[in-house]
């Protein structure tokens, strides 16, 4: 898989493009990564990519020809995207890094400044992404999740497939509690269920605390699932113990919970 960001600051991207899953995937060819700098493609002898904006107001903003041009320029590989980081755009979400992961080219295209000349927007870009209701100074950090989250789902950068399907979001649901040894720690055992080696238990153990996670921490994904049968008993049993459990943290009294 081919990216290409469009960005004034290639030299941002260096040392996390060479670390961890992702730099692995780079070395092996899995995903390749180029950086272009749009000050490359200006025209005047100052190399200038930004001017005033017509109307008056705070800020520059950066001028359409320079992006154009640097778009342009690029091979291309279908199916590919052109993407405008701004934080205008739909909030980036694992459903998306699917989808993006399906392609074969993801142009990224880095703003800075007071942002872009709309043209870039309605007549280049073919989608917006934001990682959120924030600001940043630019889209070079958006740029970099959004590469990470679409490198690590390309065929050989995880090595065990599988644990892609249980992970936060890939079922809509949070991911179950995790242990490893010690089985005891400082007085904290591990759930004897996860002892045991009955696997069926374990997978039911695992999907009723996914769900009375979510519950908890992010009962607006819950609200967007249609539960099975299964699924409903399993998540109204774990409240019930979760209600026995006097350890447990109370839940705060302004979470509006989804109706089970």
């Amino acid at each position: 898989m081919r990216f290409d960001v469009i960005t004034l600051f290639p030299d941002f991207f260096e040392a996390p493009l060479h670390i961890g899953l992702v730099g692995k995937a780079l070395q092996q060819g899995i995903a390749e990564v180029h950086c272009v700098n749009p000050r490359d493609f200006a025209t005047d002898r100052h190399r200038r990519v930004d001017d005033e904006p017509y109307g008056g107001g705070v800020g520059m903003v950066l001028k359409p020809e320079p992006f154009f041009a640097a778009v342009g320029a690029l091979p291309r590989q279908q199916p590919y995207e052109i993407i405008l980081l701004t934080p205008q755009g739909e909030t980036l979400n694992q459903k998306i890094l699917q989808e993006l992961s399906q392609k074969a080219q993801l142009i990224l295209i880095c703003g800075q400044y007071e942002g872009f000349d709309e043209r870039i927007r309605q007549h280049l870009a073919t989608r917006e992404i934001s990682l959120g209701d924030f600001i940043l100074t630019g889209g070079e950090i958006p740029a970099l999740a959004l590469i990470n989250g679409v490198v690590r789902l390309l065929p050989g950068t995880v090595g065990k497939v599988d644990s892609l399907k249980s992970e936060s979001f890939e079922s809509g649901l949070l991911e179950y509690p995790q242990y490893t040894r010690p089985p005891e720690f400082q007085g904290h055992r591990v759930p004897d269920v996860l002892l045991s080696g009955n696997h069926q238990a374990i997978a039911r153990w695992r999907r009723q605390q996914q769900l009375v996670r979510t519950w908890q921490r992010r009962p607006d994904l819950l609200a967007k699932r249609s539960l099975t049968p299964q699924e409903q008993h399993l998540l109204q049993t774990g409240l019930a113990e979760l209600a026995e459990d006097k350890t447990d943290m109370e839940e705060p009294t302004d979470v509006q919970k989804p109706s089970i």
